[in-house]
């Protein structure tokens, strides 16, 4: 079983984020990255599905030159190959952008399973898996909690609300988004570290964007603090009707 694992590079959870001075993005200049959280309890899920079905682990990461930190690091964990997509503009294209230079990237590898981590922790969109799918037109599954391989395909424990859980069986090749904390994370071993600097890393160029992408990134800016004191009237059922309204469409905390 080939499997490929789709790994972005984030900054680290306790990095200074400054706004860059365009207001467009983040100020990158001096930030320490490491690999989104989400993805690797992806990597994690596909090396155990290794070492319990065989076969092979292969990592994908598009960004800068600096993202070849993030695979050395994944392939110290365990993993067979890496791909770096070289693309320098990763902000400047939308979901579908990124989800269809991985796409590209993995035509090639004829992957019997993709995974990727539900989300991401700098966007936190959830969009690229299954998008990335869709391209690849093959079946997905999103919120994965458990992995089993059958005898035809895939046997996968989604997480629902409410602590609800929905079993289904899928056929392969096919593409899940792995749910953060379905296993324990590995570290690196310094066998793997050495080993890592032997295995292939393999780089290809991003095609570059076609056309203009569907969502901008307009502005990135802190909350505005406002204060603001308004007076309910009536009685305390009418009152207390009031809060509710304002908490739940206002405030939307409820």
């Amino acid at each position: 079983m080939k499997i490929l694992v789709a790994i972005k590079q984030v900054p680290e959870r306790d990095a200074q984020v400054h706004v860059a001075s365009d207001g467009k993005w983040i100020d990158e200049s001096d930030l320490n990255y490491t690999i989104n959280e989400p993805d690797a309890y992806a990597l994690e899920e596909a090396l155990q599905l290794k070492e319990k079905n065989g076969g092979e682990v292969v990592v994908v990461c598009a960004g800068p030159e600096r993202v070849t930190s993030t695979l050395r690091e994944a392939l110290a964990k365990g993993a067979d190959r890496a791909i770096h997509i070289e693309a320098d503009d990763l902000s400047a294209r939308d979901t579908l952008g990124v989800a269809q230079i991985l796409a590209d990237a993995m035509k090639a590898e004829s992957p019997d399973l993709i995974l990727t981590g539900l989300q991401s922790d700098d966007l936190g969109l959830g969009q690229t898996g299954v998008v990335l799918a869709e391209l690849l037109g093959i079946p997905h599954a999103t919120i994965i909690m458990q992995v089993e391989v059958t005898g035809n395909g895939l046997k996968v424990k989604r997480e629902l609300e409410d602590g609800w859980f929905q079993h289904v069986e899928m056929p392969l090749p096919a593409l899940l988004t792995i749910q953060s904390g379905g296993n324990k994370l590995r570290y690196a071993t310094l066998m793997g570290i050495k080993k890592a600097k032997t295995k292939e890393t393999k780089t290809v160029q991003a095609a570059a964007a076609a056309g203009s992408p569907s969502i901008t990134l307009e502005r990135v800016y802190l909350p505005e603090k406002q204060k603001k004191t308004e007076m309910l009237t009536g009685s305390p059922a009418e009152v207390a009707a009031k809060i509710v309204e304002k908490l739940k469409f206002e405030v939307r905390v409820i």
